[in-house]
This record gives structure tokens, sequence and C-alpha cells, in this order.
């Protein structure tokens, strides 16, 4: 190997000056952090700015992100499932309440780097972020335990050991430690000392917000248990309400009753006393009509078969009578001896048959709802007659058409009575009791009916004086 004749020194200083150093020693994580520092010194409003931006659409992403992919997914898992406890925590929204910790995880975790941010502002930010997420625990424990709660209302143990009212106190229990969490956040304390402070100043607090907090406690009861929504139409005697909710507030409830007049009730009056809410019979798309008509006892008789003849002419009953007479035909061949006397005998009604009559006539009514409740019954007869019960329902809701469809019904029924040879039950009237005068008279109409005014514009006198 030859020699070049020049020394490594030489050879190392030659590299040096023709050859600069090209490589930085820095890492380049490092350069890049040192640069954006450099700029958010020079520029702070403008860094914070676009730093604020970044973290909110961070947690907007993160948030849309949750959402539709991870929570869309558990609801398919939940549906393509067996289990059941998967579907109770899917109704009562537990992920999507869940959800929301990931955004607010962002905006808390990305505050610190905001450069010209004070830091009171910062740290009050940071505070409030806390509050939220104490919030957000506390809605998704809340469906957590109301999931677990229709879980057990499945089982079989769940008719004769109920535990709804227990799940309620755990849900306020923790609806209260999330408020008090969040006061001592606020107010940089520890939660226990505020806790001593609620204890020694309980009772001012009671004497002092005790409607308010009565109707908070409500308010989440009613929230909770869906018992009533804006909307609804309630019934609360006491309260002389008659109406639509149109407004929930926390001390109390506003209801526009059906004259137009408004009804405020206090919240926890909804916990103390009794209610009746329509939502159920608006959203079955039915509503009841439940009316008697009064049947006069001594029009009730047996049918002849003139009768019969003549009532088969409506076409309702034909099949009716056609049931009824291979029925009565297929007794009378196994009882031989009960044509030897009528009384033996099985025998049509004209009231059952007029029963008969109605059942198929609002059978064949288009605004009767089939699938429903359906009676046509006989009531124990009183003094007033004997009852004959209509209790179906209207397929439409709403009052007015309900109202006329109802009155349809009984004009028609009313009209129809006299063709079966019944008649209503009527407390004697004025009119009556002329009739039976004159009836009772006789011959001697004048004379009698002349006694009967004396005394009665004696009495007429005796009452005005």
């Amino acid at each position: 190997m030859q020699s070049t004749g020049v020394s490594p020194a030489a050879s190392a200083r030659y590299c040096q000056d023709v050859m600069p150093e090209t490589v930085d020693p820095t890492p380049l994580p490092d350069y890049v952090g040192t640069a954006l520092q450099e700029w958010a010194n020079a520029q702070p409003l403008l860094s914070t700015l676009v730093v604020a931006a970044v973290l909110a659409i961070a947690a907007y992403l993160a948030f849309v992100l949750t959402r539709r992919l991870l929570i869309n997914t558990l609801h398919r898992l939940s549906a393509s499932s067996r289990n059941t406890w998967d579907d109770a925590l899917k109704e009562r929204r537990f992920f999507y309440r869940l959800s929301h910790f990931v955004p607010l995880l962002i905006v808390r975790s990305g505050l610190p780097y905001l450069p010209a941010l004070p830091d009171p502002v910062a740290l009050g930010l940071q505070r409030v972020v806390a509050v939220f997420m104490a919030v957000a625990m506390a809605r998704a424990v809340s469906a957590l335990v109301n999931a677990f709660g229709d879980i057990y209302a499945r089982t079989p143990q769940a008719t004769q050991r109920p535990i709804k009212g227990y799940l309620q106190v755990v849900v306020l229990v923790v609806y209260i430690m999330a408020a008090i969490v969040s006061l001592a956040v606020l107010v940089d304390r520890d939660p226990l000392v505020i806790l001593t402070g609620f204890g020694a100043a309980s009772a001012v607090l009671l004497l002092i917000f005790q409607n308010t907090i009565l109707s908070l406690v409500a308010g989440i009861q009613l929230t909770n248990n869906d018992l009533i929504r804006v909307g609804d139409w309630i019934e609360m005697p006491d309260m002389n309400a008659d109406g639509d909710v149109i407004e929930i507030a926390l001390n109390n409830v506003t209801v526009q009753n059906w004259d137009k007049t408004f009804t405020i009730i206090p919240t926890h009056q909804f916990l103390g006393k009794s209610f009746k809410n329509w939502r159920g019979m608006q959203a079955s798309g039915g509503r009841r009509i439940k009316r008697s008509l009064d049947i006069d006892l001594s029009t009730v008789r047996f049918l002849e078969e003139e009768d019969i003849q003549r009532l088969r002419k409506f076409a309702v009953l034909r099949p009716y009578f056609e049931e009824k007479r291979a029925d009565i035909e297929a007794w009378r061949a196994q009882h031989p001896e009960a044509l030897e006397n009528p009384v033996n005998s099985r025998r049509l009604t004209n009231i059952g048959t007029f029963r008969a009559y109605v059942t198929r006539y609002l059978r064949e009514h288009p605004m009767i709802a089939q699938d429903m409740t359906f009676l046509v019954r006989q009531l124990q007869p009183g003094e007033a007659g004997l009852p004959l019960e209509i209790y179906v329902f209207v397929n439409d809701v709403r009052w007015a058409v309900y109202e006329s469809v109802q009155a349809d019904i009984f004009d028609h029924l009313i009209a129809i009575l006299p063709e079966f040879d019944l008649r209503l039950f009527q407390a004697p009237s004025g009119s009556d009791l002329r009739s039976m005068a004159q009836l009772a008279a006789g011959p001697r109409g004048e004379a009698t009916a002349g006694a009967l005014e004396g005394p009665a514009r004696e009495l007429q006198a005796g009452t005005k004086g």
C-alpha cells in the first residue's frame, strides 16, 4: 500500500473545510417544538386562537367518531347478541352518555397548551370542564343503574321483590354526590369540607329552600320515571288542572286547561298527589267509549215467530238468527219434553237480540277499533232499569272526532230501540203526570183536572209566600 504523504490531521482539516457538516445534532422533535415555542412567544394571541381552534376541532371529531363508530358498533353488536343486558344499556343510552367523556378529556388535556391564556382563566376553564365531567359521570351512572333495574324487572322475582324505589335512591345519591363534587371543584375545596359545611347549615338551607329542594327531587324523579312530558294531557282534580303541559320548570309545571286558562302546579305536588296522564290513550291510537243505555224492564219480553221474521229484515241479524236457530234446534233434539210446554223451552228475547244487533253494528263500524277492548254487556238492573253498557274504543283520539262518532252511534241505537219493542227508562216529567191525571179522570176529566189544579195553586201560593 502506497502512502500519500498526507497526515490524518491534515486530512480531517481538509474534510471540514471542503465538506461542511450537514447533520444537526439536535433531534427533529425538539427542533420543531423549539420553533413552535418561539413562534408562540412571538405571536401569543394568534397562537392561542390557533391552538383553541385545533382543540375544538379535535374534540368535535373525537365526539363524532366515538358516536358514529364506537357507539354504533356497540349497538349493532347488542342487536345481534342474545343477551338482554346490552339491550337495556342501549335503551337507557348508557354508551351515548359515556361518549361525552371523550371530548371533555381532550379539552381538559389541551387547556394547558394555550400560550396567551391567563392562569386564572385557564384554571377557571379547567374547573368548568371538571364540573361537566362530573355531571356526565352522574348521568352515565344513573343510566347504568336504570339499565340494571330494567334487567331485574324482567326476572320472575321482580313482581314479588321490586327494587325500583331503592334504585331511585341510588340515582338521587349519585346526583347529590355529583353536585357536591362540582361545588368543591368550583370553590377549590375538599368535598369532605363541603359536605361538613352542608351538615352544619342543612337546617337553615332546608328551611329556606324547602320548596326548591322538593321540586328538584321531584323533577329528577319525574324525568327518570318519564311521568310527564311537555305536550302531555294531564288531569289533576285537586289542583283544578285539566289540559296540556306547556312547560316543566324547576319549581312548577304550567298546564293550559281546555278553557284556555293556566294552572301553575308546584313540581313536588306530582309526587304527593294523584294525577291522570292521558299519554297512553293518545299513544295507543284509540279513545274509549263507556256509556250505557238504561232499558225499561217492563219492555223486556220473549220474541214470537212473527217478531223474528220482522227482525230478519236487518242484514246484520240474519247470521245471528241462523246461529241461534241451529243452537235451539240442537238443544230441543236433546230435550224433546220441552216441546210440550213453551215454558220449558229455550226462546229468544228482544233484549238479547238487541244486544246482538249492537255488537254486530259496532263490529262493522269503520271508526271502532276492532283490535282493542270490545264489550257490549248487561249490568245489574237497578231503579233506573237495565243498563246495557257499550265499552269500545274509537280509532281516532281527536276530541271532536271522538265526540261526533260517539253521538252518531247512540243516535242510531236510541232510534232503533222501538224496532225491538224496547224503551229507554226515563223519570216521569210534568207532561207524563198530566197524561196520567187525564187517564185517571175518565168521563169526569174536567172535574178531576179542576180538583188537581186547586191543590197545585195552593202549593204554588205557599211556595211564593
